[in-house]
């Protein structure tokens, strides 16, 4: 999207101040100094560091103007062109509203304690055959995320798919009154931030925020096997299209199959009709998040046929359920980037599934934000573990305690290391791992397991 300081300037209630050979046109939002593309906007957001001590890096890196909350002396020489504001974080919601308002666009948004990334790039692929399509690049789904989304959409958009997570209660809806969606999707209602959204019926009120906000012209794709979800179809002024596995299904999912590499074909019917899928994904939980998808672009107009086939295609954020294999036959299943208490059974579950020469290792990290059902949801992981004939677990951070008592039930053969972090995990991994093992990587995101991930790419394995 073209932007210009005098338009931040007005939506932003902002001044313009700096100098430039010529008036900057910005083309979409950056707010890490270290990425942008050339052309973009840099927004100096105060968090853990102050993005104003990152904006003549960002623009040695080919920034077109930034918005910042107080003037920036140039230390290099270089024309520093800005919009200054009271408060950035605000600024960047106002612009984000804006956008939206250029946009002629059908707004996606999608929720739900699980699959909100993997459902965003499904849906995105599947839309693309009939729209212009925008999507965000990665998991950006909060009050930063949203805002860049939309502020990065061409203006001959069709379709822009957002995502909306929540932390806590009104935080769906203040998403909502931004991107003003028409079609809602609702994957999954869990147990995921339940520490901060009170159990089970929070989540679901919370979720339920994206319903609310839909118009009666618009349409509401749901899972029909959980049962929360449906507990809130009320809430939808629009029509609501169930999507699931059960006969029952407005759009039905069946004959899953599974294949050795962890693709899933299975059958789809629906309203506007039906065919065969193998998708590109991995996992039999994206089934549903594949067929929630095809229900968006079918309802939208794009033919069953090039549905089908930009499913099959589809590929996933990065970190999410992604199957490498080193140069020593070391499978590593990476789906390192989140977890909640269903994505990591069905990681579990995964991993079983896989063709595996040698032994099934599962480095599982702790689960966040879960309060008193922590214990609880941990052990439900753990007990999932002998099914998936895993025979080695090295579980990180002392919150794994139940994770690693229910495990040993499940599984009374199973060789345990607990360890205290990533780095830690990281060495053991290094000095156990053998040819022919398969690896799966998971934790929540504040774990950072992504260094187990990177010394079993590089290679890193026992004699």
């Amino acid at each position: 999207m073209e932007l210009t300081r005098a338009w931040v300037a007005a939506n932003a209630d902002g001044r313009i101040d700096g100098v430039a050979a010529r008036e900057p046109i910005g083309d979409g939002i950056a707010f890490d100094s270290r990425a942008p593309e050339p052309g973009q906007v840099f927004v100096a957001l105060r968090d853990v560091r102050d993005g104003h001590d990152y904006v003549t890096d960002a623009f040695s890196r080919g920034a077109a103007f930034a918005i910042v909350e107080r003037p920036i002396a140039s230390t290099a020489g270089l024309d520093l062109p800005t919009v200054e504001v009271d408060d950035t974080s605000t600024a960047l919601l106002e612009l984000g509203r804006a956008a939206r308002a250029r946009l002629d666009a059908h707004v996606v948004g999608i929720t739900g304690s699980v699959g909100k990334t993997s459902t965003k790039d499904l849906t995105a692929a599947a839309l693309t055959p009939g729209f212009v399509t925008h999507a965000a690049p990665a998991s950006f789904n909060n009050e930063i995320g949203l805002p860049f989304t939309l502020l990065g959409a061409p203006e001959a958009a069709g379709a822009v798919v957002v995502e909306m997570g929540a932390r806590f209660a009104g935080n769906i809806e203040a998403l909502c009154a931004i991107a003003r969606p028409s079609i809602g999707v609702i994957t999954n209602i869990g147990i995921a931030h339940a520490e901060h959204l009170g159990g089970p019926d929070g989540i679901a009120a919370v979720k339920g925020e994206l319903l609310d906000a839909l118009p009666a012209h618009g349409l509401a794709v749901i899972a029909s096997e959980c049962r929360a979800t449906g507990r809130e179809r009320h809430r939808s002024a629009a029509p609501v299209i169930t999507v699931g596995v059960d006969p029952g299904a407005d759009v039905q999912a069946s004959g899953v199959v599974v294949g050795p590499d962890l693709r899933s074909q299975f059958r789809i019917d629906t309203p506007w009709g039906g065919g065969t899928v193998t998708l590109a994904v991995r996992g039999a939980h994206q089934v549903i998040n594949a067929a929630q998808a095809a229900a968006v672009a079918l309802h939208l107009g794009v033919p069953i046929d090039a549905v089908l086939e930009a499913l099959a295609t589809a590929r996933s954020t990065g970190w999410r359920m992604q199957l490498h294999e080193n140069a020593h036959g070391v499978q590593i299943l990476n789906d390192a980037y989140n977890a909640s208490p269903v994505a990591m059974v069905a990681a579990v579950e995964a991993l079983g599934a896989l063709r595996v020469d040698g032994r099934r290792i599962a480095v599982l990290g702790e689960m966040r934000e879960l309060g008193a059902w922590s214990a609880v949801e941990h052990a439900r992981v753990g007990a999932v573990l002998g099914d998936a004939g895993v025979e080695v677990l090295i579980a990180v951070g002392p919150e794994t305690d139940p994770l690693v008592v229910a495990a040993a039930a499940s599984a009374p053969d199973l060789l345990v290391h607990q360890v205290p972090d990533a780095e830690t995990a990281r060495s053991v991994v290094g000095g156990l791992v053998r040819p022919g093992d398969a690896v799966l990587v998971k934790a929540s995101r504040a774990i950072g397991l992504e260094v187990v991930v990177q010394t079993l790419l590089d290679g890193e394995v026992a004699a």
